[in-house]
C-alpha cells in the first residue's frame, strides 16, 4: 500500500504543477511550493534529531544543491509544463535514471552493464518516437518546454551523482531541509521582481495545487519513499520511477481531456520497458548460468 502511495503521490505531482502554473508564474510557483514544504521538513528534522546545517567545509556543495537540485530544475519543470502535458512531462522526467547511468560512467567511472546499455537505447528510441509522433503539435514553444524538462532531469541526475561522490554522509533530511528553505525564499523573491505575479489572479485551484505539492508530493512522498527504502529491495523500489509516469499519463489525460492514442501508449510501453531493463542485473545471472553449464559439462 505504501509503495502504491508513493507511485500515486509522485504520479500526481506533474498534474499539480500543471494546475499551479495556470495562474501562478513558474518561478513564483516553485518558490511558494518550497516555502509551504519547509516547515514540515523542519519538523521532521526536529523529530528525528537530524542537523539542519551541512557539515563544515561543504558550503560549495550546499550552494550547488540549492541552485542545481532545487532552484534551476524546478523552474525549468514549471516553465516546461506551461507548454507540455503533465503526462508527457512525467515521461520525459523518467529519463533521469538514464542520465544517472551515463554521468556515473563518466564522473564516478562506474561500469555500464550491457543490459543497462540496451535498456537506455530502447528507452530513448521510444522517447524519440513519442516526440516525433507529436511533431505537428510540437511548435517552437513546446519544443523549448520539452528541452527544459529534459535539462531538469539531467540536472537532478547530476546532483545525485555528485552527492554520491562528495555528500554520501549527509542525511536525507539535512540534504533537503535548509536548501528548500533558501530556494523558497530566493525563488519567491525573484518571482516577485521578475514575474510580477498578481495575487488577485491566483485561482483557488492553483492555490490548492501548491499546497498539495508542498505538503503531499514534496514531503509526504519523500517520507514514505525513504521509509520504504529501509524495508524493501532497492531494485523493486526503483520501479517507482517506471510506474509513476503511467499514473501521471492516465490522470493527466483525464484531467486535461487529452485522448490517449494507441501509438502513444505503445511508445510509452517501449520507453518504460527499456528503462525497466536497466534495473535487472542480467549479467550476474548470465555468469551464474554459464558457470552452472560448465560445471555440468565437467561432470
Amino acid at each position: 500500500m505504501l509503495f502504491l502511495i508513493v507511485c500515486l503521490s509522485w504520479g500526481t505531482t506533474w498534474l499539480g504543477i500543471k494546475i499551479a502554473v495556470e495562474t501562478v508564474p513558474p518561478i513564483t510557483s516553485a518558490g511558494l511550493r518550497f516555502l509551504i514544504a519547509f516547515p514540515l521538513f523542519l519538523s521532521f528534522a526536529w523529530l528525528r534529531g537530524d542537523p539542519i546545517l551541512f557539515p563544515k567545509g561543504m558550503s560549495s556543495f550546499f550552494i550547488f544543491v540549492t541552485l542545481f537540485y532545487f532552484c534551476v530544475p524546478y523552474w525549468l519543470l514549471n516553465y516546461g509544463e506551461q507548454y507540455v502535458s503533465s503526462g508527457l512531462t512525467a515521461l520525459l522526467f523518467s529519463t533521469m535514471p538514464v542520465f544517472i547511468l551515463v554521468l556515473s560512467a563518466f564522473l564516478l567511472e562506474e561500469r555500464v552493464l550491457v543490459s543497462q546499455l540496451i535498456g537506455m537505447i530502447v528507452g530513448c528510441m521510444g522517447l524519440a518516437l513519442i516526440i516525433n509522433s507529436q511533431g505537428q503539435e510540437l511548435d517552437y514553444t513546446r519544443f523549448l518546454g520539452v528541452l527544459a524538462i529534459l535539462v531538469a532531469a539531467g540536472m537532478h541526475a547530476l546532483a545525485y551523482v555528485i552527492t554520491k561522490r562528495v555528500g554520501g554522509n549527509i542525511g536525507v533530511v539535512t540534504f533537503n531541509a535548509l536548501p528548500i528553505a533558501i530556494a523558497g525564499v530566493f525563488m519567491t523573491a525573484a518571482g516577485v521582481v521578475i514575474e510580477h505575479p498578481q495575487l488577485t489572479a491566483i485561482s483557488s485551484r492553483s492555490l490548492l495545487a501548491l499546497i498539495y505539492l508542498g505538503l503531499v508530493a514534496s514531503v509526504g512522498g519523500f517520507i514514505v519513499y525513504f521509509f520504504l527504502l529501509k524495508r524493501m529491495s532497492p531494485i523493486i523500489l526503483s520501479f517507482v520511477f517506471i510506474i509513476f509516469p503511467v499514473f501521471a499519463v492516465v490522470i493527466g489525460a483525464w484531467y486535461e481531456g487529452l485522448p490517449m492514442a494507441s501509438d502513444f501508449l505503445l511508445n510509452m510501453a517501449v520507453v518504460l520497458g527499456g528503462f525497466a531493463i536497466t534495473k535487472f542485473p542480467i549479467e550476474p545471472l548470465l555468469r551464474k548460468a554459464t558457470k552452472g553449464m560448465r560445471h555440468d559439462r565437467a561432470e
